[in-house]
């Protein structure tokens, strides 16, 4: 992937601690008033920082206000991607190319009041990550309702209490981020694919910016996009490295049933006498055998895959070790 020259700001004295990251994808407000509202909180915390503003495609008016801003002296270097790729890769590479051991992820839009940014990294110290909630919420409620639908199919198919996982204001260590690679949309899962590694993931409420009014309607082939994301999500968390324990139950259920109804028939036919001319219960029993062996099978090949695999895939996170 081609990208831009990186713009630096002008060498500073410290190694940031905090890699501030914000992607600018198909949503934005006004740049350079967002950006010192972020600066003025990070700066009441007093660990260095530096921003790293990530352009997924051309955003000619972003660039010039952040050009701006750089030939100003502000600690912040921007990555212009040749095109659109999607929210995801516009973090990937802003975890490749920052600068901090703690990652800080800000929308490019209001979305929290940048006040509450501090709260996040104070709760960093016990946590691997911290997540937001924005509450209480004040835009609209469709927005409040697709939110809440959002997440309450999230937390019925992966067991997980989180509320507002749209949020994008997070912080997180970036050890978090080298271990567990985003791609698609899978972005806004983050926090539930690191739970999956063991790391300690923590919810907290913040103030939502009185200007994140922007009425979310999206396109109606959206909505099942988010609704195959969130089935993706399911696999990648319950059944990664055990698939024979999806695709086994659903084969040999499916197996067992076409089984079942063969007997039943195969009964009626030597004992009762019943024809079994134009029956499609027998076609349609047959047919249900068949597919359990093939979904059996299917799972059986995934066990294969991922024993050939297995000395390759890090199962655990170490905390600490103890001499």
């Amino acid at each position: 992937m081609r990208t831009a020259p990186i713009f630096t700001a002008a060498s500073t004295a410290q190694m940031p601690e905090i890699a501030v990251i914000v992607p600018v994808s198909e949503r934005y407000d006004a740049v350079t008033e967002l950006y010192y509202g972020y600066k003025e909180a990070l700066d009441r915390i007093g660990r260095p920082y530096e921003f790293t503003y990530v352009l997924d495609g051309q955003f000619p008016t972003v660039l010039d206000a952040l050009t701006s801003l750089q030939q100003e002296g502000e600690p912040l270097r921007v990555i212009q991607l040749t095109k659109w790729f999607g929210e995801a890769t516009a973090l990937t590479a802003g975890f490749e190319k920052s600068r901090g051991d703690i990652i800080l992820t800000l929308p490019a839009y209001y979305q929290v009041e940048p006040s509450e940014i501090p709260k996040l990294l104070a709760e960093l110290v016990n946590h691997d990550m911290v997540v937001t909630r924005r509450h209480p919420r004040m835009d609209s409620r469709l927005n409040r309702l697709q939110t809440a639908l959002f997440n309450w199919i999230l937390r019925a198919v992966t067991g997980t209490t989180f509320r507002d996982l749209g949020c994008g204001v997070r912080a997180f260590k970036r050890e978090l981020a080298a271990d567990i690679p985003v791609y698609g949309d899978q972005h806004r899962f983050l926090p539930l694919l690191a739970i999956r590694q063991g790391y300690r993931i923590r919810e907290i409420d913040v103030a939502q910016s009185p200007r994140d009014r922007f009425h979310r309607v999206y396109r109606l082939g959206v909505y099942p996009r988010r609704l195959l994301d969130m089935l993706t999500v399911f696999f990648l968390v319950r059944f990664t490295k055990k698939p024979l324990r999806f695709f086994g139950l659903i084969g040999a259920a499916t197996f067992a049933l076409g089984l079942l109804i063969t007997l039943y028939l195969v009964f009626e036919r030597l004992i009762l006498g019943t024809s079994l001319a134009e029956r499609p219960a027998l076609l349609l029993s047959s047919l249900m055998i068949v597919l359990g062996v093939q979904i059996f099978a299917l799972g059986l090949i995934g066990e294969l895959i991922i024993f050939t695999h297995a000395k390759d895939i890090k199962e655990y996170t170490i905390e600490k070790i103890i001499n």
